[in-house]
């Protein structure tokens, strides 16, 4: 069978991945992480870390067996997008569960304003894959660090999904990869008859949800959510000593069905909630959103988008909802016939946006505009001007790479205004920089902001460090105002604001903190970092020593404390 030999789950990783070198075309603060002693690794165990080894039994064993020779003979991963001795190199490696340990505070000191908890989600899978894995495969961690009185705990725990439950209990895993399990016709064909197989002898039952909460987190209705796209959320929550607990998979009192967006927009006024499903069946784009108390609202089905588009994201105003049909779809052929992903791109696809109003109960009035080679993942954020909608947000210049090579992919944050008299699209780019996992002021959701904060890839996935930008500046002009690279072979995540006074209508807008993982892959240490938002280096105020590694990862959020008191 295919088994990943140099790849072992421990703290540290000798596995490399190749290395970019770039230059930076702007001044920036590079960080010096403090040093610190390397702490002595503890050998004690929290009862709710002793992972339960169980043995397959001979049934598992032998679906077991079929599925090694589908690995190895009829889809091994010859690609470097689906090898997980490269995916899962570095910092990508999974890791276990960690209790809540406590954490050191190495530099500087953390601000009042962040005490509640710093929760970020990520891809981490129980086993490690005998065929083929892609980056967005592997089930859901989440590593928290929670803080009180200037003191941190760390906790990191899988999101307990019907799928990682099964399979923990099975000893082996039962389902294949979505990105990375149907790459051609055989393949397809052989782990789908696998799968039907493994249905009829009991092992999982797909009504109970097949799928990953992975990516996100969002908290609404006075609970707290993971997400993943292929299945529905799942409710979690932090217990008085930081650890975390899966409450179990929500459907909205049945309103829910399938599945739903990893970014839903949270309005921090009204409470309300908004998102989307998407999907490769009529009708390809459903818009529903939750009321302030978090009770889902009546589906909208959006039929007059005629074909299945790759919505990861959108953007939301005081007004409207913006849809992006991007070149990004669903590629059946591709798959069956060419051995590809069953995402991937269409060259001869004109991009267009799609409007709708906020509260709409139909489609009727949904507008469409061309934007041609508009290709966005994430939404930065959007608003309303006069006649005109607005959205921000990084497009993909490279969209044939998306799903393949990530490392190729280079994105230019643009802001593209909508007159929705005239039909005029009118773009500007605000950075030339390689900026994804674009943040701002949760305060200023819908509505007209100033700054955005967003990771400088280098190459993706890997990120090198933070750029604040100035979108208010004039057209045509490079609006990065500060940024910090993390240092050599320092690399951290998508970074996230902290009002320093949230409940302050008059606090300036970026008046707080910018939080991120980083992690060291020379000295082989994770930290925590807090930077000033309104220093023109993106200044460290503090730095928090992690027990062990956070891998790299995909969307957090930070929760405060009277929010977690509720859950």
């Amino acid at each position: 069978m295919y088994h990943q030999l140099e790849l072992k789950r421990n703290p540290q990783n000798s596995t490399t991945r190749p290395t970019t070198s770039r230059t930076s075309r702007h001044a920036s603060s590079t960080t010096t992480l403090p040093a610190a002693t390397k702490p002595t690794p503890s050998t004690r165990k929290s009862p709710a870390n002793d992972r339960r080894v169980v043995e397959p039994n001979q049934l598992t064993m032998m679906f077991n067996v079929l599925e090694g020779v589908i690995n190895n003979f009829i889809d091994p991963p010859l690609r470097q997008s689906v090898d997980p001795r490269y995916v899962l190199s570095d910092n990508f490696a999974p890791v276990d569960e960690l209790p809540p340990t406590e954490c050191e505070v190495i530099h500087g000191s953390l601000p009042s304003c962040l005490d509640g908890a710093y929760i970020r989600n990520g891809p981490n899978p129980q086993y490690l894959p005998r065929g083929p894995y892609h980056l967005f495969d592997g089930d859901g961690m989440l590593h928290s660090i929670r803080i009180s009185q200037g003191k941190a705990t760390l906790c990191s725990r899988y999101v307990k999904t019907y799928k990682y439950t099964m399979e923990r209990d099975a000893g082996a895993p039962l389902l294949p990869n979505v990105f990375s399990g149907f790459n051609g016709l055989a393949a397809s064909a052989a782990r789908g008859a696998l799968s039907a197989a493994r249905i009829l002898a009991g092992q999982f039952n797909p009504a109970n949800g097949i799928g990953l909460a992975n990516t996100s987190l969002a908290y609404f209705g006075n609970r707290l959510y993971a997400f993943g796209e292929s299945d529905l959320p799942y409710a979690v929550r932090l217990t008085s000593n930081g650890d975390i607990e899966t409450l179990g998979r929500h459907d909205f009192d049945g309103k829910l069905l399938m599945s739903m967006t990893a970014h839903p927009k949270v309005d921090l006024e009204t409470g309300e909630a908004f998102a989307f499903r998407y999907g490769p069946v009529p009708p390809f784009l459903t818009y529903f959103h939750f009321d302030g108390n978090g009770n889902k609202q009546p589906d909208v089905p959006i039929f007059s988008m005629t074909r299945p588009s790759f919505l990861h994201d959108f953007g939301i105003s005081s007004k409207y909802a913006i849809f992006a049909d991007i070149q990004i779809g669903m590629n059946p052929m591709e798959m069956i016939f060419g051995g590809g992903s069953p995402v991937g791109s269409d060259p001869a696809k004109v991009s267009r946006l799609g409007i709708i109003p906020r509260y709409a109960t139909d489609e009727s009035e949904m507008k469409w505009f061309d934007v041609p080679g508009f290709n966005i993942i994430h939404a930065i954020n959007a608003w309303d001007e006069e006649d005109a909608v607005v959205i921000l947000a990084p497009n993909i210049l490279s969209v044939e790479h998306t799903m393949e090579r990530l490392d190729l992919i280079h994105a230019l944050v643009e802001k593209v205004r909508i007159d929705l008299k005239t039909g005029i699209v009118t773009r500007n780019p605000v950075s030339a920089r390689n900026l994804d996992f674009g943040m701002i002021n949760p305060a200023y959701l819908g509505k007209k902001n100033r700054f955005v904060y967003a990771a400088i890839g280098d190459p993706m996935p890997k990120i090198s460090g933070v750029v604040k930008l100035d979108v208010s500046k004039g057209e045509r002009q490079e609006c990065t105002v500060a940024s910090r690279i993390f240092g050599p072979r320092c690399y951290g995540g998508e970074p996230f604001f902290v009002a320093r006074e949230p409940e302050n209508p008059e606090a300036e807008e970026d008046d707080g903190y910018v939080v991120s993982y980083v992690h060291d892959e020379i000295a082989g240490e994770s930290k925590f970092l807090v930077m000033d938002a309104k220093s023109p280096g993106l200044d460290i105020v503090a730095a928090v020593r992690l027990p062990r590694r956070v891998p790299y990862g995909f969307h957090g959020l930070f929760v405060k404390e009277s929010d977690l008191k509720k859950l």
